[in-house]
């Protein structure tokens, strides 16, 4: 059994923002780094965004060049799965009974995609988006004449319905919902969305239940659902992702829809961490536990994780955030709000320029801005403030004066 100062499991945007946070904060103990994918760790909505959209290559998603995990001692063990956990010994196995011992350990093992309960989910040309190699798959089946279902309007789907049209793909989305993304951003704004997607000319069709896929030789070949049989030459699925929890909950760790840690990422273990997607965190600035799947959750927790094992004491104490783009819908989002609170345009719908804000019994519990840039501090300044709508709406108050 080899042993190590820290152990990060899971070689994601967390992991490696966890080890890089721990050498540019002095610790010198040994660290090594664990990852089923044998990629080195790269950061992941691009694979929906640029990437798929052909503006970049994915070479530019890694967060470190190649050379960065000798030139700082981190050990990477690539394509390698950690198989179990032992509490009591303070070890990790691997799938191929290799034993790693740890003082610290760090779970970041992030999330997988769901998978509709339906036959032929393995058929050829049905893809999920995750991994470097979904977005090649998924590119290759771009183009004029060639027709993409996607089943699910969530802000995957959204995306590389978005990339697949302008790539002048037939696509068809299909969502279970009244209207996409009406969990998330309410009435209001999931119906300029799908006017957004419906004026580009996807075929986004809602309250549709998909209950079957056809295939010929073994390859899809459509989607049969309650609105009626949609041709397909590929079927994307972007109905959510489910956090990798089953290490953690095999070896006795509190699993609750993620693994439960405090608002420094520890679990009941005081040498087991968890990060990202798959950590239920307590956060400070929301007043309860909150997991969050994107990438700025990942990127700071991972930070924080590092910071938790250096003994300075910093807390989970910010807001989620996340962007998209879409067509020309470009947007960020600071906050967590919910379909039950109320919305608030600072601007008009119709000028594709506008801010959003939720408020909860007047507290402001989200903002977004839309196609209106270097504004996101300013709006991460007022949410958790109580401010009266019509001040909110109001463009002549400045954004910063709006706490005061």
């Amino acid at each position: 059994m080899s042993t190590n100062g820290t152990v990060i499991v899971g070689a994601g945007l967390a992991g490696a923002k966890v080890a890089e946070g721990l050498r540019t904060g002095g610790y010198a103990d040994p660290i090594t780094l664990i990852g089923d994918e044998p990629e080195r760790p790269y950061e992941r909505p691009g694979l929906s965004k640029e990437v798929l959209l052909e503006k970049d290559d994915a070479s530019s998603l890694y967060v470190h060049d190649a050379d960065w995990y000798a030139a700082n001692d981190v050990t990477t063990l690539f394509g390698r799965a950690a198989a179990t956990l032992n509490l009591d010994d303070a070890t990790v196995s691997l799938e191929n009974n290799d034993v790693i011992g740890y003082e610290h350990l760090v779970l970041a093992t992030g999330s997988r995609p769901r998978m509709l309960p339906l036959d032929g989910a393995d058929l050829d040309g049905v893809h999920t988006l995750r991994r470097m190699p979904d977005t090649a798959a998924i590119r290759a089946h771009f183009g004029e004449g060639k027709k993409l279902v996607i089943i699910g309007a969530g802000w995957i789907g959204l995306e590389v319905a978005a990339a697949a049209k302008l790539a002048g793909t037939d696509v068809t989305v299909l969502e279970y919902a009244p209207l996409p993304l009406q969990r998330v951003l309410g009435d209001t704004l999931a119906a300029y969305i799908y006017d957004l997607h419906t004026d580009n000319g996807v075929d986004l069709r809602t309250n549709v239940s998909v209950t079957g896929l056809t295939e010929a030789n073994g390859h899809v070949t459509g989607v049969e659902s309650s609105a009626g049989h949609f041709d397909a030459d590929a079927v994307v699925v972007g109905v959510g992702a489910s956090p990798n929890t089953a290490l953690a909950a095999s070896a006795g760790l509190t699993v609750d829809g993620g693994i439960v840690v405090d608002e420094h990422l520890r679990t009941g273990n005081p040498a087991v961490l968890a990060a990202g997607d798959v950590a239920l965190a307590q956060n400070t600035a929301t007043g309860g536990p909150l997991r969050v799947e994107h990438w700025d959750n990942a990127l700071r927790q991972g930070k924080l994780a590092a910071q938790t094992i250096l003994g300075t004491g910093e807390v989970y104490d910010w807001q989620p955030y996340f962007f998209t783009d879409q067509f020309d819908f470009g947007m960020e989002y600071v906050g967590h709000g919910s379909s039950d609170d109320d919305v608030h345009i600072r601007g008009e719908l119709a000028s594709g320029e506008f801010i959003a804000f939720w408020t909860n019994d007047g507290r402001v519990t989200a903002a977004m801005n839309v196609n209106i840039w270097d504004v996101n501090d300013e709006l991460r300044a007022v949410v958790g403030h109580d401010v009266a709508p019509a001040r909110l709406t109001d463009e002549s108050v400045a954004l910063e004066d709006l706490v005061s």
